[in-house]
């Protein structure tokens, strides 16, 4: 029997239910604590994927609980394709990807996991980063924890921001 280690797991497995909105963007945007959160708006947040495509996989999400680009004030609009673009720096800062996929789903048959919640995904990408693993074994390999993922991003979009402001 083959065997994938994936230690950063336990914490989430054994973590009691926390209390929710049902809506996983919600509670983030609400926490206190920065959790995967790596960079506030005005109007939204970047945040990490819980369950990333590689590493780095971010999403940008209004603070609003919205299922709809056309909900959407103006305001929330620039913002979200300003952090968009400042995500886009920090990744290729931090992670030097060959490219990058930017992609929204808009509901359930477009693909969307949190389909009530508007959100813009950035996946960074290397040549090669689909092997054998992904594509047969129906498995990913990570090898950076979330919270060392965070930790690298959160000073990249604090400095991006202030270079912008």
């Amino acid at each position: 029997m083959d065997r994938l280690w994936a230690p950063w797991r336990l914490a989430y497995v054994t973590a009691p239910p926390a209390a929710s909105t049902d809506c996983i963007f919600c509670d983030a945007f609400h926490s206190a604590d920065a959790g995967l959160t790596v960079f506030r708006g005005r109007f939204s947040f970047v945040i990490l994927n819980l369950y990333p495509y590689n590493n780095g996989h971010l999403m940008v999400v209004p603070n609003r609980h919205l299922n709809a680009l056309v909900a959407l004030n103006p305001d929330e609009q620039a913002e979200m394709m300003s952090l968009t673009r400042l995500s886009e720096m920090a990744l290729t800062e931090t992670y030097h990807p060959q490219g990058i996929n930017v992609g929204i789903n808009l509901g359930k048959a477009a693909g969307a996991g949190i389909e009530n919640h508007l959100h813009i995904h950035l996946v960074p990408r290397w040549a090669g980063d689909t092997n054998f693993m992904t594509a047969i074994g129906e498995t990913r390999v990570l090898p950076e924890d979330l919270r060392q993922t965070a930790a690298r991003l959160r000073p990249i979009f604090d400095t991006l921001a202030q270079s912008r402001a």
